[in-house]
């Protein structure tokens, strides 16, 4: 008899997961052209459950500054904790500085993690992110974020990968909403922080935010969707408005203005490599435009949706002290307590510091030698965070 009651119970298992696939294939119609799967073939076991919050806490974060004590450079003044300029219907950006429509100017932005390994290229939307981070991850390969203002007209995003606890900061900095497909298991802690709203691929939005194509292999198959992100921050319930506690990170050259960085020490800066040894990417300067154009895997990085070369009016090196938390190759990143940086624009570069403010819901703002707050010039940004042990790597000429 108990064998019996055995085989009724399995035979009952094996429907409900058949069930389930069969539903799990008929939803996302619009989107998925092959259905998800729920694999996050890196993740790895926790060595130690404390390595990251240990690092962390080892790092002490800025005071909190009254907004009148920032100087910024060129008798500008920092835009820390000033209101935005409103025009009509428009706003000035947090993220460029440009004045853009309300509709969107006003609403948080998006984080998307972004696959940056050769297999994975080229990547699809990412000619309409404004502002790029990129850092190593395990095992020497980078990884990108894309802070994207506008992508309401974006059908595919991507491909998207899983979440390092470090760009979880760095996606704070900009009161967004962070994107993922999967993360490390030292990530679960944070991501679980009221103070963190977050699209999941593996969570129960997954389905609805991100879809998988047939043109590639999992896990470098997996895209949002502008559709897609508007219905899962709707089933999460987060607010799509910024927070009123919310400061900005950059402050930005006015309307007409172009400054080209001549603080003391000031150098030229045409082409310029981060050093990282997997992707080994470069910039190179076009006076033309005043852009930097960006070439990796030897060839210009593309976005394949427009066939347009990924450039930016602003590049930031961003030293970090960091550590390996375990023998797997996880790494840990200071996004709290500061250190050199160095600000790259129209040819030239001056090297500055950098530092938080307000924890970890604030952001880091950019300093000359002089203390001065850096004025960036409007337009896009590319911060590379670089591992402080590896300054010689990085190449500014």
């Amino acid at each position: 008899m108990k064998f019996k009651v055995i085989i009724i119970s399995v035979a009952v298992a094996l429907i409900i997961v058949v069930a389930a696939l069969i539903f799990r294939g008929m939803g996302n119609k619009d989107n998925a052209e092959t259905p998800i799967v729920t694999e996050e073939v890196e993740e790895a076991p926790v060595e130690d459950p404390e390595a990251y919050s240990n690092f962390e806490e080892s790092k002490t974060e800025a005071e909190a500054v009254n907004p009148s004590g920032i100087l910024a450079e060129y008798g500008y003044v920092s835009s820390y904790g000033m209101p935005r300029e409103e025009e009509g219907d428009k706003v000035r950006s947090y993220l460029t500085g440009k004045l853009v429509d309300s509709s969107y100017g006003k609403r948080r932005p998006i984080a998307i993690m972004l696959n940056n390994i050769k297999e994975a290229q080229p990547m699809s939307g990412t000619s309409m992110a404004d502002v790029f981070y990129e850092c190593v991850v395990e095992g020497g390969l980078t990884r990108m974020m894309g802070i994207f203002e506008n992508y309401d007209a974006l059908d595919k995003i991507g491909s998207v990968r899983s979440c390092r606890n470090y760009f979880v900061y760095y996606a704070l900095e900009f009161d967004s909403i962070y994107c993922h497909y999967g993360q490390s298991a030292y990530a679960m802690p944070l991501l679980e922080m009221d103070f963190v709203d977050n699209l999941s691929g593996l969570a129960m939005e997954g389905d609805t935010v991100y879809y998988r194509t047939n043109d590639r292999t999992p896990p470098h198959n997996a895209y949002a969707s502008a559709k897609g992100i508007a219905k899962g921050i709707e089933i999460k319930g987060y607010d799509e408005n910024y927070s009123p506690d919310y400061k900005g990170k950059f402050t930005f050259a006015n309307d007409g203005d172009v400054i080209t960085p001549s603080a003391a020490g000031a150098y030229d800066a045409v082409h310029v490599e981060p050093g990282y040894l997997i992707n080994k990417p470069w910039f190179d300067y076009n006076p033309e435009d005043g852009k930097y154009y960006r070439f990796e895997y030897d060839e210009p990085q593309i976005d394949v949706e427009d066939n347009t070369q990924l450039a930016v009016d602003n590049i930031v090196l961003q030293y970090s002290a960091w550590e390996k938390v375990d023998e797997n190759g996880y790494l840990a990143f200071d996004c709290h307590s500061g250190g050199k940086m160095t600000y790259i624009s129209h040819g030239k570069a001056v090297d500055g510091s950098w530092q938080r403010f307000d924890g970890d819901t604030g952001a880091v703002r950019y300093f000359d030698t002089e203390k001065n707050e850096i004025v960036f010039n409007q337009g896009k940004t590319w911060i590379l965070i670089i591992q402080d042990s590896t300054a010689d790597k990085v190449v500014v000429r």
